[in-house]
């Protein structure tokens, strides 16, 4: 073989390539004619290469690649040991930013490349085709954008294609079948869309296939169940249609199957058991699927989660899923399963022998009958749903609490308020290291004290023993448990001072701890506790001075009735000034008269305001609130897991900020890889907690596909020491409805705008939003913020309504259109889609919301906001539209919508004048379907417009209600598609 020497940079690349093109003349393998010396140099440049595209090293990782060691011992590099060329690029989890280099398509002895879990942007270089060596290829977890390089299919050797939770767009590209050694494909939590191609049914070796959460449409192809090797497919959350092949039941090998989230439908195969012996995870949430579920499920004998909730099966439950023994997850909700009868529930005594399971949904059936008592024995359940069913039997509970309890090691919340139970309260029940969201012992017959055993409740957010007969003291121990956020312990016999050990609890927002015979004074820490927005102190033997500060400083925030001996605190408490200290000796006459003045005042003022309490305390006893905590049904996450999940909270995941919040976006492993949204509290401004209450309020016990979903929270200590509060919501890939309607011109943005169609969709999503909060919820909630920054669209664009921190609940005493009671006062909202009469001081009430929606309609069809600086000398968007129409509707509707040519001039409707020459409409009584006609656009266009002009009426009583604003676009919608097929 003949030796070359190595001529410097950079005449050596083109030597190479010559080199190379030499070598195939002469039909040589260039690795063995190519000299050591020169692979190497060719390595080391190029690694060089991708080091000069790295934009940001924030852990200093790159520093080692410099000519002070060898490449092979710089990090992340693993060379071989034979040529000494790189094998491996490990560099994942780093928090690098930048593009991956052309250049990396030149390290062609490469086997492993792994930038997984950092920040690489960009697209992902066709040069990569080049790595004919290369097996495993890890990218998931970045923000790489653009489409799938064919040229991976040259890859001949690659076993893992790892792409998952990226920006990835365009389609799956049918060239990857040919990649018959590929054991794992993994998309997933990307922006793909088109159709699964058929060919990946030639990858024979295939054991691993996800596209979960993309915008995959179409049918399953049946060349799917031509892998035999097939161990784990998940196309969840994508806009499939069509059934299951049924070649896929016959998988043998099969262990996790996951299809919720789409369109599907279909019934399950008889034999499923049988034919998926090894079947632990089997997912079909949220389609269609009918019938039964198969008694031959209990032949898969390693199922662990088995979800076919928001489906439409029927029938009874079988008797024997307790032969599951590994069962984990059951999820049967939101289905028609059972038939109201005494043996529904015959299963669940089954599930005994389900030594794992933790979550059990069964809720939104037709299950009736008692419930069974040996539910009580299922020592790891976490988590269960039998709410919206017929289920009796499980109110008025008496006796003890059974200490057995203390069995179920996993359980989060435990709920036995409203019952007739007696006797004290177990220790062993308080040392449950998993309950972190509610122990509510309210309104039983419990006696003795509170253990001291409380304290071991570390994680407990909620703890409430109200109204039972509990003595003693409270315990020291109250102080650390250091996650309380709401403590309630009114109409006990409590005794003794008020433990200062609350000051530990700095994320208390409320306590109450009214109705006892506590004595002594008020610990000066409460007033430091900087979220803590209701204290009820009434009706103690408490005595001595009353703090100013914090939740002391408002009448609004504090209640100290029926305290005798108080004295001091803000003068709005009326409350006798505190004795200075004697230093001259007064005559009795000097001290006897104010003290009968004082006397008499104290005395009328105790007097009245315990008529006030009698009489508010009698209202609430009639109108008990449904629960007194608003974050029992989810599940905490820590700090930590939101943290790794943002990637430390970078500016690259920051999707935007609000008064009180920023959004990141983020990865969470929920049941799978989930791309969400993070809203971050920020506790320095004045108002967030109580935006954060708000919200967790309104939006953990409503569900709706038009509502934005909370899918966990956080509330804890960063590691800083201060104070955090998060969210977790759904992660709506196409933004907010503000940036389509306004987009940014500053040439980051792609070119957004809605056809007639998606404007169309985004109204109605918005109406039913609206009409199931105000109508169908059992508690009524008001947005009271309603704006198009507030209106998200996911990967669909199907709209939801997110941003709940200023919602209100009605009380549940009558409603009517004009008049109702909120959950508190001081309502606020946003410019230009608050209501006339919120500014005057009103009340939130529903019309406000219409008033707001009409607005954001016309915004829609016109492209300008209610302040658009056309709008002057008194000018506001609903008048400007009302003088415009129907005659002259062109010159207010939105440019980029005449411009795609849906809606025309030819198409003007012809209206008639008034006396003043303002152009009539009828905002109530118009007849919707007799005014649209088909191929008419821009009728359609004027009949939505007349609609926002009837909800944005100034008087609230003018305005149309949600329901029929809901039914008249309905209509609208239901003429535009029949005037399409004409």
């Amino acid at each position: 073989m003949a030796c070359y020497l190595v001529a410097p940079w950079p005449s050596i690349l083109h030597f190479h390539l010559i080199f190379l093109f030499s070598m195939s003349i002469l039909n040589l393998q260039p690795e063995i004619c190519l000299s050591n010396n020169m692979g190497n140099v060719t390595d080391r440049i190029s690694l060089l290469e991708f080091k000069a595209k790295i934009a940001s090293d924030p852990f200093g990782i790159l520093s080692s690649w410099n000519d002070s060691v060898n490449f092979c011992q710089w990090q992340g590099v693993i060379c071989g040991p034979k040529h000494h060329r790189v094998v491996s690029l490990n560099l994942h989890g780093l928090s690098l930013s930048g593009t991956i280099s052309s250049y990396t398509g030149n390290l062609t002895f490469l086997r492993v490349l792994n930038l997984s879990d950092n920040k690489f942007y960009g697209e992902i270089p066709q040069e990569v085709g080049r790595l004919f060596r290369l097996r495993h290829f890890y990218l998931k977890n970045n923000t790489l954008g653009g489409e799938i390089p064919i040229n991976i299919s040259f890859c001949s050797e690659l076993r893992v294609i790892s792409l998952a939770i990226n920006r990835l767009v365009g389609e799956i590209p049918a060239e990857l079948g040919s990649l018959k050694k590929l054991v794992a494909l993994l998309l997933g939590s990307n922006n793909l869309q088109g159709k699964i191609p058929r060919s990946v049914g030639n990858l024979s070796s295939l054991q691993g296939f996800f596209v979960t959460y993309n915008h995959m449409e179409g049918n399953i192809p049946n060349e799917l169940g031509q892998i035999t090797s097939l161990t784990k497919l998940g196309v969840g959350a994508n806009n499939l249609v069509g059934s299951i092949p049924s070649t896929l039941y016959n998988i043998s090998s099969i262990v996790a199957l996951s299809f919720a989230d789409n369109q599907l439908h279909g019934r399950l195969p008889a034999n499923i058991g049988l034919t998926l012996p090894n079947l632990q995870i089997f997912q079909i949430g949220v389609n269609q699927f009918h019938g039964s579920i198969p008694d031959s499920l209990t032949n898969a004998s390693q199922l662990e989660i088995f979800d076919i909730s928001s489906n439409r099966f029927t029938g009874q439950v079988p008797i024997n899923l307790g032969d599951l023994n590994g069962l984990q997850r059951l999820n049967l909700e939101r289905n028609f399963l059972g038939n109201n009868s005494s043996q529904d529930l015959a299963f669940i005594t089954s599930l005994l022998n389900c030594s794992n399971l933790q979550k059990l949904y069964l809720a939104d059936n037709n299950f009736g009958g008692v419930l069974p008592s040996t539910i009580a024995n299922m020592s790891t359940l976490g988590d269960l749903g039998l709410g919206m069913n017929q289920i009796s039997g499980r109110n008025k509970l008496k006796g003890n609490i059974p200490s057995s309890i203390a069995h179920c090691q996993n359980l989060h919340t435990l709920e036995l308020g409203n019952n007739n139970l007696t006797g004290i309260i177990p220790q062993q029940i308080l040392r449950l290291s998993f309950l972190s969201l509610v122990l509510n012992l309210s309104y039983n017959s419990l006696v003795g004290p509170l253990p001291k055993e409380v304290g071991q409740l570390k994680n407990i957010g909620a703890l409430d023993v109200s109204e039972s007969k509990l003595s003693g003291e409270i315990p020291e121990s109250i102080g650390e448990c250091l996650s309380l956020e709401f403590l309630y312990m009114v109409g006990n016999f409590l005794q003794g001072p008020i433990p200062s050990s609350l000051g530990s609890l700095r994320g208390l927002q409320q306590l109450d701890l009214s109705k006892n015979n506590l004595s002594g004074k008020i610990p000066k820490e409460i007033e430091k506790l900087p979220f803590l927005q209701y204290l009820n102190l009434s009706f103690n033997n408490l005595e001595g001075e009353v703090p100013t500060k914090g939740v002391f400083s408002s009448l609004m925030t504090v209640s100290l009735v029926g305290n005798k001996n108080l004295c001091g605190g803000i003068p709005e408490l009326q409350l006798p000034a505190c004795p200075k200290q004697k230093k001259h000796k007064k005559s009795p006459t000097a001290i006897i008269l104010p003290t009968i003045f004082s006397s008499v005042v104290l005395f009328m003022t105790i007097t009245s305001l315990t008529v006030f309490y009698w009489r508010k305390s009698k209202k609430s006893r009639k109108n008990p609130p449904s629960s007194p905590f608003i974050l029992d049904k989810l599940l905490r996450i820590s700090y930590k897991e939101l943290l790794q999940a943002t990637q430390g909270f970078s500016s690259e995941n920051l999707l935007g900020q609000g008064s009180f919040s920023s959004v990141y976006r983020g990865s969470l492993d929920l049941h799978g890889e989930k791309i969400v949204a993070v809203k971050v509290l920020n506790l320095q401004q004045h108002g967030a907690s109580k935006s954060f209450i708000a919200e967790c309020r309104a939006l953990v016990n409503v569900r709706h596909r038009n509502l934005v979903k909370v899918l966990t929270y956080c509330s804890s200590i960063d590691f800083k020491g201060n104070d955090f509060k998060a969210l977790v919501l759904d992660f709506m890939a196409n933004g907010s409805l503000e940036m389509w309607l306004h987009p940014k011109e500053d040439g980051n943005s792609w070119s957004r705008n809605l056809n007639l169609l998606q404007r169309l969709r985004v109204a109605i999503d918005l109406s039913f939003a609206l009409h199931y909060l105000h109508d169908l919820c059992e508690t009524p909630i008001i947005h009271c913020d309603l704006k198009p920054s507030n209106i998200l669209l996911d990967n669909d664009m199907t709209a939801h309504v997110g941003d709940f921190g200023l919602a209100r609940l009605l009380s549940k005493t009558t409603y009517t259109s004009s008049q109702g009671q909120t959950s508190s006062i001081g309502i606020k909202g946003t410019i230009g889609y608050m209501p006339p009469e919120y500014g005057i001081g009103s009340e939130a009430t529903k019309d406000g919301d219409v008033y707001s929606f009409g607005i954001i309609l016309l915004e829609i069809f016109t492209g300008r906001r209610p302040t658009d600086e056309v709008l002057t000398d008194g000018l506001n968007l609903h008048n400007f539209v009302r003088s415009k129409l129907p005659g002259q509707v062109m010159q207010v509707l939105d440019p980029k919508l005449i411009a795609t040519r849906e809606v025309g001039a030819k198409e003007i409707v012809e209206g008639k004048e008034s006396d003043d020459g303002q152009t009539e409409i009828e905002e109530h009584n118009f007849d919707v379907e007799n005014l649209i006609s088909p191929g008419s656009n821009m009728q359609i266009v004027v009949s939505v417009l007349k609609i926002g002009l009837a909800c944005s009426a100034e008087q609230p009583g003018d305005r149309m209600n949600m329901r029929d604003v809901t039914r008249k676009l309905n209509i609208i919608t239901e003429a535009f598609f029949r005037a399409r097929t004409l």
